[in-house]
C-alpha cells in the first residue's frame, strides 16, 4: 500500500516533498490546516513532506484538489512523484476543444455591445469579441505592435508606455491595483509566463506604482476612466474561470469582462452598436 509510511527515519527530500511543502506555504496553511482541510493526518503531511512516505496518485490529487493547485502545476506534482501526467494540454484549436471554445464564444458574444476577453494565465488574449477589438482600434491600428511581446498581451496593453496607460486618467490608482492583481495571480498559478512579462516590464514603470502595489488592497471590481482625445470612457472589469475544467488549457483560460461604469458610457457602447449593426 504506497500511502502508509514508510519505516525510514532519516529526511530524504524528494521533488514531490518540494513540491507539497511550497504549495502548502503559498496557501498560507499549516501542516495541521492541511491536514484538516484534505482529510489526511498531520503526521502523513509531515512525512510526505519529509521525504520519509511516498504518495500515492489519489493522494497526490487529494492535496492538490485541497490546495487549489492548477492542472499544469498538478501534472508536475505527479511526474516528481513518479507517475504520468494525467492532464491534458490541448491546442485551442483541437476538436476536443470545440465545446470550450464555443462556450467562449457565445460568453464574449452575449456580453456585447460591452468589451469582453479571454485570457492566458499569462494575460494573453486568446479571443475577443468585436467591441474590445473597437476600443483597441481607438488606440491606433498599431497598438499591439508598439506595446510588443510578440502576443496580445493585456498587462503590456496596459503598462507599456507606448500602450493604454496614457489615457487613463485615474491611473495612480488603477495601475497599482492591476500589477498587484497580476502579481497575486503569477504567485497563486506558479506563472512563470506571468513573472517573466512583470520582470520584463517593470524597469518602464514608475518607482510608486511598484511600491504602493505592495500594499493595495484588491477589490471587488477596478474602476478606470479612459479620455481618448473628446471620448471619455468608464469602466470595471469582471473576472470569470471555469470551475470544472479538466483539460490545463481550458483550466487557464480567464474571461474579462468590461461593463460601464456610468450611464454616458452605457450610451457609448450602445450608440457603437447601433451604427456598426
Amino acid at each position: 500500500m504506497s500511502d502508509l509510511i514508510s519505516p525510514l527515519t532519516t529526511k530524504v527530500e524528494t521533488g514531490f516533498s518540494r513540491l507539497l511543502r511550497d504549495w502548502r506555504q503559498r496557501r498560507h496553511l499549516s501542516q495541521l490546516d492541511l491536514a484538516l482541510s484534505s482529510g489526511v493526518s498531520q503526521r502523513h503531511v509531515s512525512f510526505l513532506e519529509s521525504g520519509r512516505a511516498n504518495p500515492s496518485r489519489a493522494m497526490i490529487l487529494q492535496l492538490s484538489e485541497t490546495l487549489d493547485v492548477p492542472l499544469r502545476d498538478r501534472n508536475d506534482w505527479l511526474t516528481a512523484a513518479g507517475f504520468a501526467p494525467i492532464f491534458r494540454h490541448r491546442a485551442l484549436d483541437d476538436p476536443q476543444m470545440d465545446q470550450v471554445m464555443n462556450a467562449v464564444r457565445m460568453m464574449l458574444k452575449a456580453h456585447e455591445p460591452y468589451p469582453a476577453v479571454a485570457l492566458d494565465r499569462a494575460w494573453n488574449v486568446r479571443m475577443s469579441n468585436g467591441p474590445f477589438d473597437q476600443l483597441g482600434a481607438m488606440l491606433g491600428d498599431d497598438i499591439w505592435e508598439r506595446v510588443g511581446g510578440g502576443e496580445r498581451n493585456l498587462m503590456r496593453l496596459f503598462f507599456h508606455p507606448q500602450g493604454i496607460r496614457p489615457f487613463i486618467t485615474n491611473w495612480s490608482s488603477v495601475g497599482p491595483l492591476m500589477w498587484r492583481r497580476a502579481q497575486r495571480e503569477a504567485e497563486a498559478l506558479a506563472g512563470a509566463e506571468m513573472k517573466a512579462v512583470l520582470d520584463d516590464l517593470a524597469p518602464l514603470q514608475d518607482s510608486h506604482i511598484l511600491w504602493s502595489a505592495a500594499d493595495t488592497a484588491l477589490l471587488p471590481v477596478m474602476p478606470f476612466t479612459l479620455q481618448i482625445e473628446a471620448v471619455k470612457i468608464s469602466m470595471f472589469a469582471v473576472v470569470a474561470t471555469f470551475g470544472t475544467a479538466q483539460d490545463v488549457t481550458a483550466d487557464e483560460l480567464r474571461i474579462e469582462t468590461l461593463f460601464p461604469a456610468d450611464a454616458e458610457t452605457e450610451s457609448l457602447f450602445r450608440e457603437a452598436a447601433t451604427h456598426s449593426a
